[in-house]
């Protein structure tokens, strides 16, 4: 009979570095120039209170993780806490979020190669990221985590090298640039909130996104040789890395140049190496770039496709799903996602220019229902616990439980901006239907639902 069991080939370093990788995406070197354009330097207060909020949802995560590695992870937590319908719904959003950003970073990464290569249309380049990836998640969790490990490389070292090259500037004034650098750039143009209270709100859609996929430590549990000691070691690194990352890079950037000057024509990072006199500044980046477009497609097809599994084995997909290869891997799973991934090949050959913009809006919605969830499921599972089980989690949530309550009304707010902007509002309508279809379409899954209790990879 064939095995049914995931692999546990992922190490400690692989946690550290695909947590690290989740985190540094398209949303950091792109989208960050569309956030400082909205809000101005108070940007980085958008930046520590979301970046508080996504902490907080990774502890609970990483209690119930450490307690209970399951494959199906947050959909399984919430299937168990809140209800088969509640799990049904968070699975499947996950599995959702993870196809509509990996079709947008494949038509992302498109473009980029089209920097190097015009000529070529953007679908082949989308062929052939689908087919290499896929392989990749194919082989074995071992090749997944090493290959993570190295994409992460890249970008870390992209970032700290453009934060060193950036205080160079602000202290040294290496480059010219005249008067126009300092840190009074964070205050001096238009004050703080140069962009008035209504561009700080806004700025949160694309803050939040930005974040976005952190949750997959949590799948990881489930495939790691040490969860206990690798999860909280991973969880526990995420406010160094928004403070390095994201708050002291946008912060760099805008002491550089005034903030209005950003105007999201080009990325930040490029204007941060020209502003040194490095001529190959586009080239550079777009390398950075394309790896991080590649790490993002990889961890979506590694998380959507263990999502699925874990919502195979406890009824709510089909059995089909369950299936896994001498590896350990679930092929099956991995196959469906490549195949979900020829919309983008669609979409590029059909309209190139507009794809990425279609799918990239909706993301946001899925990715702020799933964190609620788990903030959720872990208020209820805490609720559920007597003193001595309490006492016998090896890795409790902080601020229990007005921490987990403050990071959930957040996540609520997150809602209402997305409703409140005209720009942002389509994610909140496609998040409803889509919710809609899922709900109408859960009863014909109870058939399938035959294990009361959640699988574990024991």
């Amino acid at each position: 009979m064939q095995s049914e069991q995931l692999g546990r080939g992922l190490t400690a370093r692989h946690i550290r570095f695909i947590a690290l990788g989740s985190a540094i995406g398209t949303g950091l070197f792109y989208g960050s120039s569309d956030s400082i354009a909205k809000a101005g330097p108070s940007v980085l207060l958008a930046y520590l209170i979301g970046g508080a909020a996504v902490f907080l949802m990774l502890r609970s995560l990483g209690e119930m993780a450490v307690n209970s590695p399951v494959s199906g992870s947050f959909g399984d937590y919430a299937r168990r806490h809140l209800g088969p319908l509640a799990g049904f719904t968070t699975g499947w959003t996950y599995v959702f979020e993870m196809v509509i950003v990996c079709v947008g970073d494949v038509t992302a990464l498109a473009v980029y190669m089209g920097f190097w290569f015009p000529q070529v249309p953007q679908w082949v380049w989308v062929v052939a990221t689908i087919c290499v990836l896929g392989a990749v998640n194919l082989a074995s969790v071992k090749v997944f985590g090493e290959l993570e490990f190295w994409f992460s490389i890249v970008k870390v070292a992209a970032i700290i090298a453009m934060i060193v090259a950036g205080i160079a500037v602000v202290v040294f004034g290496l480059g010219a640039h005249g008067g126009s650098v300092g840190v009074h750039n964070l205050w001096s143009n238009g004050g703080f909130f140069g962009g008035g209270i209504g561009g700080f709100l806004a700025s949160f859609a694309i803050v939040m996104f930005a974040f976005g996929g952190t949750e997959i430590i949590g799948i990881t549990a489930a495939e790691t040789k040490e969860p206990a000691r690798s999860i909280p070691r991973a969880i526990n690194t995420v406010p160094v890395r928004i403070l390095l990352f994201y708050v002291l890079t946008i912060a760099v950037i805008m002491m550089i140049d005034p903030w209005q000057s950003i105007d999201g024509s080009a990325s930040p990072f490029v204007q941060i190496f020209e502003s040194i006199g490095f001529g190959p500044a586009a080239f550079v980046l777009n390398i950075v770039v394309v790896t991080a477009a590649l790490s993002a497609i990889n961890s979506d097809i590694f998380g959507a496709g263990r999502m699925m599994y874990g919502l195979a084995r406890t009824g709510q997909a089909p059995a089909a799903l369950r299936k896994v290869s001498r590896n350990g891997v679930p092929w099956i799973t991995v196959v469906v996602m490549i195949l979900a991934l020829g919309i983008a090949v669609v979409l590029n050959y059909v309209i190139p220019k507009e794809a990425f913009t279609i799918v990239a809006s909706i993301a946001t919605f899925a990715t702020i229902w799933v964190w609620l969830m788990i903030l959720l499921a872990q208020l209820r599972s805490r609720r559920g616990l007597d003193a001595e089980e309490v006492a016998a989690l090896r890795f409790r949530v902080p601020f229990w439980p007005y921490g987990q309550l403050a990071a959930t009304a957040f996540m609520l707010f997150v809602f209402v901006v997305l409703a409140w902007f005209a720009e942002t509002r389509v994610a909140i309508i496609v998040g409803i239907v889509w919710l809609a279809v899922l709900a109408a379409a859960y009863p014909f899954t109870r058939r399938q639902q035959q294990l009361d209790q959640p699988l574990t990879n024991s």
